[in-house]
């Protein structure tokens, strides 16, 4: 750890200078107790860096939680292990592809049965709420179990021990982008009315007691839970897929299910503040936790260290180092193929973007975090699964 600014302290070996500017310039706001926590993983975002965390004193920055709100991972550790897997590969691939809608603005066609009851679930707590979804997507019911784009991920994984995982990241789809991109909105519109002067238009905030963060709070909660429960969906899907594979029924071990992209309220310092963890997981002591490696490299099963300096947080996994632009410029189909050697993946130029060179390296990112969280599992991938 090194203090960059005095509200900022920096757990990344690697950062360049924009992130770091634009770190520095997300922690100089006045709100912002006791300091800002830049993540090993962390690089240039919209607004805030990804891979911060940013504790607010009666304050929110839309920005600062990003557009994929409630973003995260879940993992699945089953009975099976390595050997007891089938040689084809391909066909489960296959399979998942067709039981979970790929890419972005692929959804559902209709309800499938096991999301019921979870719609029924987030029908209630929208009204609980006082708002209605549809006003932002009129069929936000079939956005529930599918994956997205970008570097969103099904995977099958074994960990040291050849014990078989089921491992996916995804978070609140475009019903979740919609209501960040209309919060983000009213933030600007209300600096520009009050006539704050803002370092930046993105860092635009709500203030606590107003009707507008009262009401973005509202729908934050219930997109935060949307992905949760969207990530339950897929996995249930992957879990039936994988079952059918292997010929048996899968005992889950362990299930993690957890946000990357959140705030909630916390006390930190002996004051309560609102946490906005933008790409950064929970890490309080014994806080189980998954930090994904980019396409083809390790993923990490971790649990928290509850680092005060951090605000109980850690990194949430690789990190880029190239643009999706400057990726695909850089590297090539070959390159990626030779990167995914043994693991099964659907080979297209689509993913180029995704290549580990286009990421830190993630044992790095670990070497960096390792006063954040201790290592319970290193998981290899077998199968990667991703929408284009």
């Amino acid at each position: 750890m090194q203090t960059l600014s005095p509200k900022l302290l920096n757990w990344a070996s690697i950062l360049d200078d924009l992130t770091r500017e634009q770190a520095v310039m997300t922690a100089g706001l006045p709100f912002i107790y006791p300091h800002l926590a830049l993540m090993p993983d962390a690089h240039l975002g919209r607004g805030a860096t990804v891979g911060s965390v940013i504790p607010t004193l009666h304050a929110i920055i839309p920005a600062a939680v990003g557009v994929d709100i409630g973003c995260g991972m879940i993992a699945v550790r089953t009975q099976y292990s390595l050997a007891d897997l089938p040689k084809d590969r391909k066909k489960l691939r296959e399979n998942i592809e067709r039981a979970v809608p790929l890419s972005a603005g692929h959804n559902n066609r209709t309800v499938q049965p096991t999301a019921e009851p979870r719609i029924a679930e987030l029908k209630q707590l929208a009204a609980k709420s006082g708002f209605n979804p549809a006003e932002y997507v009129a069929k936000w019911e079939l956005q529930l179990g599918s994956l997205g784009s970008g570097n969103h991920f099904i995977e099958v994984c074994a960990d040291e021990a050849d014990a078989v995982w089921l491992f996916l990241h995804s978070g609140s789809r475009g019903i979740g982008n919609k209501i960040a991109q209309h919060h983000i909105g009213v933030a600007q519109h209300v600096s520009r009315k009050n006539q704050i002067h803002l370092p930046h238009p993105d860092l635009a905030y709500l203030d606590e007691g107003t009707p507008q963060f009262d009401r973005y709070m509202a729908e934050l909660r219930w997109a935060q839970h949307f992905a949760l429960l969207n990530r339950e969906e897929m996995m249930d899907r992957v879990i039936a897929q994988f079952g059918h594979w292997v010929g048996g029924r899968v005992q889950e071990r362990e299930r993690i299910n957890c946000h990357h992209n959140f705030t909630q309220q916390e006390t930190h310092y002996g004051r309560s503040v609102w946490v906005s963890r933008k790409g950064a997981i929970q890490a309080g002591p014994g806080d189980p936790g998954l930090i994904p490696g980019s396409m083809g490299t390790a993923s990490y099963v971790v649990e928290g260290l509850g680092n005060p300096a951090s605000l109980n947080s850690s990194p949430h996994g690789a990190g880029r180092e190239y643009s999706r632009n400057a990726a695909r410029r850089t590297f090539t189909l070959d390159e990626l193929k030779k990167a995914m050697r043994g693991i099964e993946f659907r080979v297209s130029e689509a993913f180029i973007d995704e290549i580990p060179a286009a990421y830190k390296p993630i044992d790095q990112v670990m070497q960096d975090a390792a006063d954040l969280v201790k290592v319970r599992h290193k998981l290899r991938q077998l199968i990667n699964v991703k929408g284009n």
